[in-house]
Order: C-alpha cells, then structure tokens, then sequence
C-alpha cells in the first residue's frame, strides 16, 4: 500500500491511497462466503454455492464492489497509521480507481488535530484574589448564623422593610374575581421580593387591620399578561430579633464556649473556602489566558458536532423541566440569534480549551494509572448514588465513550495542575501567590456523562478525542 498526505487546511487533510489488487483478496474471500450461506442456489446448500455460480448469479463486478466496501476501512486505517494522521471526524471517501487486476485508488477527506504550538508553561503569569478575609466578611457569616436562630415578635405598629407579615390576597380582572387568585393567611418577608410585583410597596406603612389596593401583571393562568387589581389586607406583622452576638449565642450556635473563638473559627473557615476559589479562579484565568494567547484552529465538524451536543443536552433538559425552549429563552430575556451566538462562542472555547490542554498531556507524557481510574470511578459513582462496579460496567460498556471521556477528562486536568504548579501566581498587588493544589487531580464537575447512549461530553460539552476511528465512509457512494 502507498499513502500520501496532502494538506489542506490547518484541520483538514487529504489521503490518496493506492493498494495492490491482490490486497482485496481477504475480503473477497470473506465475501463470497458471506454471499454462499445468502444465496439460495438449487442444488447446492448454504455456504456451499461456488464463486463462479455466484458471479453468474450477481455479477463479478457487484461482489467486487461489496468486497471493497469490506476492505476500505482497514485500507483507510493502515494509510491513517503510516501518515500518523490524528483524525477527529468520519473520512469522506470517494473511489477513483477500481478495476479488476489493477491498483485501487481513493481519497478520504478528513478532519484532524491541529498543530498547537504554546507558550512555556514557566512563562504564563495568572493573577487571583487574595484569600484575606476582612473584619466585615466575618460580621457578615456571623450574622448569617444569627438569623438562623432569630424570633419573630408580633408588634404593633406600621409594616416596614424586614418585617413578617399575614397577609389576605384577592385580585381582580376588570371587576370580576380571579380564580385561584385568593390567599388567605399567607405569611410573606417584606421586601424579600418573591411575591408578587407591586406588594411591598403596597404594604410598607400599613398598620394591622388596613387594606391596600394595588395594579399588578398576572404572570401566569388564563389572564396572563393583563392587569390585575390586587387587595391585600395586612392581618399580623412581626419582627425578627436577632439574639446577642455573645459566649452564650456562641454556645448555643457552635461548639465553641467564647465569641472569640467562633470568631477566630469562622475567619479560619472562610480563608479556607477563598484558598479553594483561588484555586479555581487560577484555573479558568489560566485556561482564558491561553485561549485568548494561543492560535487554534478549530474543525468545522468538531464544531458542529459540539453544537449538536449541547442542543441535545438543553433539549433533554427542558423536556425534563416541561419547558420549551421559547419560553426558556423569554426567561433569559435573549433572542435566538443571541443564544444560538452564545452558544457557539462558548462551544469555540470548549473545544480550544480540550485542545490546549491535550498539546500538554502529549507534551509532559501525562498518563493516567488503574488506581486514579478506579478512585474517580468510585468518586462519581457516590455523586451518582451507585455501586462503583454498577458504574464502572456502565461507562465501559458499549463503545465504551463514557470511559474515554472520564480518562479524557482526568488528564486534561492532570495537565491544568501541571501548568499551574509551573506558572506565575500572584494578587491584584503582584505578591507571589502559593495555591493550594491538590495532589491528584479530580473529574471536573461538568463532566456529563450519559450513560444511556455513551455520549462522552466533558468541559461543557463533548469529548472530541479521536473521533471517527469506527472509520465509517460519510460520502461514499456503496
């Protein structure tokens, strides 16, 4: 076999493959079997009808062809391995020259990896927030528990901005009654706003006892859409008091016998949590960084098929939920044209962010063992409330996607700690910044994977790793 490789664009290339004749004899021979035990010949039983007969029959020309098709995807594999193509999509394949005794000749069109050249890593300089956590973001956490164990107190004087209140509610449309439109008792948090439009301002100066009459849009129902008269009668109002921030709410709120050391605990524990958003932050500044510094090409059919992925996902999503996409789109206040833009940019980035970060795993040599394999099995098997073995079975079986993306996946972010183990941290004042990384990397919370239909989508969307080794022939005419 001969292969030669012509380039035709930084993501596509063509291969003119030139096989001897008598490499088509397998498949000649598997295909005449084939057709002995198809055909019903008389006088002759199944599998035992010989080629000549078969020839008369259907045609040396028909056989020929369907040995080909049987021989092409091997053809097309051995010409892939000689020119060390990296394919992402199916090959369109087109014969040129097939006559009986003579080479065959085809070309298969293909979409490939391309050639990413990046920046050293000790090169790349992110900048984070500082994990300092102020005086006031303590009061704030404080606080936060302090709700938790506040009481409400009746009092008696007018409605105002943080107050519980009973409320009665009726609307009308044009003079007549709304169904399903009264409430009566209805214990509201003025100023919470998850109400109805237009109450809190009704509300706010009104004693126990008053009624307040005022316009709002129903949002749902028949009448959806017009203007409703809405009464509302204020029938309790209480207060919320927040205890003493002293050792006794210190006792009551935590383990802990003084305020001092709540507080000391609380500021212990929100430092925790921003070392771990610094971690993250540094993450996807990195990754933006080269996304934005780094020149990748991205393939048209890896594109579309990211698109397609993702409006299956969000297909199936709104199906669960009982929304059409429509309504979703009101919901965003966005345009088709403006989500459908959307959502290609975010699916450009998607699949330049798997490339970057497939140039390092290749670069460093980054693998992943038997032993982190089964720890992320375990760890999205708990996520999922299954068995690991369950899991494990389910990902690997098929044509095993879902385990290709997961490895996929957990390289990908093996390589991201390299890079940042390796980059410049620093704060918004440019003092040097040490991350707490951790010590092996972990499948990232995006990862979906579908274990109904094998679809490896990762960072947001689908795993494009070697597409199109199944080397189907999109395009040929059998």
């Amino acid at each position: 076999m001969k292969a030669t490789k012509e380039t035709l664009s930084p993501t596509r290339v063509k291969l003119t493959v030139e096989v001897p004749f008598d490499d088509l004899k397998p498949s000649l021979d598997a295909t005449y079997k084939k057709l002995s035990r198809q055909v019903r010949v008389s006088g002759f039983r199944p599998g035992k009808v010989p080629p000549r007969i078969l020839d008369q029959r259907l045609g040396r020309e028909v056989i020929l062809d369907e040995a080909l098709q049987e021989a092409l995807p091997q053809f097309y594999s051995e010409a892939v391995e000689a020119e060390d193509v990296d394919v992402l999509s199916r090959p369109e394949v087109d014969v040129t020259e097939f006559t009986e005794g003579s080479p065959i000749v085809f070309t298969a069109e293909v979409d490939i990896r391309p050639q990413i050249s990046l920046p050293a890593a000790d090169s790349l300089k992110v900048t984070v927030d500082s994990v300092e956590v102020t005086d006031e973001q303590v009061e704030t956490q404080l606080t936060s528990m302090r709700e938790r164990f506040a009481v409400l107190t009746p009092v008696e004087r007018p409605v105002a901005t943080g107050d519980y209140v009973s409320l009665d509610l009726s609307a009308e449309v044009d003079g007549e009654a709304v169904e399903d439109a009264t409430a009566t008792g209805m214990s509201y948090e003025v100023g919470s706003g998850n109400l109805i439009e237009g109450v809190d301002e009704a509300i706010i100066g009104a004693s126990e006892g008053d009624s307040r009459t005022f316009d709002t849009e129903l949002l749902a129902g028949d009448l959806k859409g017009q203007t409703a008269q809405v009464t509302a009668v204020v029938r309790g109002v209480k207060e919320k008091e927040l205890p003493e921030l002293d050792d006794d709410f210190a006792t009551t709120a935590s383990e802990f016998d003084t305020l001092d050391e709540l507080k000391a605990d609380v500021r212990q524990r929100l430092e925790g949590t921003r070392r771990f958003e610094q971690v993250n932050q540094a993450r996807e500044r990195l990754l933006e960084q080269l996304v934005e510094a780094v020149d990748v090409p991205v393939p048209d059919s890896v594109l579309a098929s990211e698109i397609e992925a993702r409006e299956h996902r969000l297909g199936h999503d709104l199906e669960r939920f009982g929304v059409d996409k429509e309504t979703y789109l009101k919901t965003l206040e966005q345009e088709p044209e403006e989500f459908d833009t959307q959502v290609r940019d975010s699916a450009v980035k998607a699949i330049k962010s798997q490339f970057i970060l497939d140039t390092v795993v290749r670069t460093e040599s980054i693998g992943i063992d038997q032993g982190e394999l089964m720890e992320q099995v375990i760890l999205l098997s708990q996520r999922m409330g299954v068995a690991p073995e369950q899991y494990a079975q389910q990902l690997a079986s098929g044509n095993g996607a879902g385990l290709t993306a997961l490895m996929s996946d957990v390289m990908r972010n093996k390589a991201l700690l390299h890079l940042l183990r390796t980059a410049t941290v620093v704060d918004a004042d440019d003092a040097p910044v040490t991350l707490e990384l951790p010590e092996r990397a972990e499948v990232s919370d995006d990862l979906d994977i579908d274990l109904d239909d094998h679809e490896g989508h990762d960072h947001e969307g689908h795993d494009h790793d070697h597409e199109g080794h199944d080397h189907d022939h999109e395009g040929h005419n059998h």
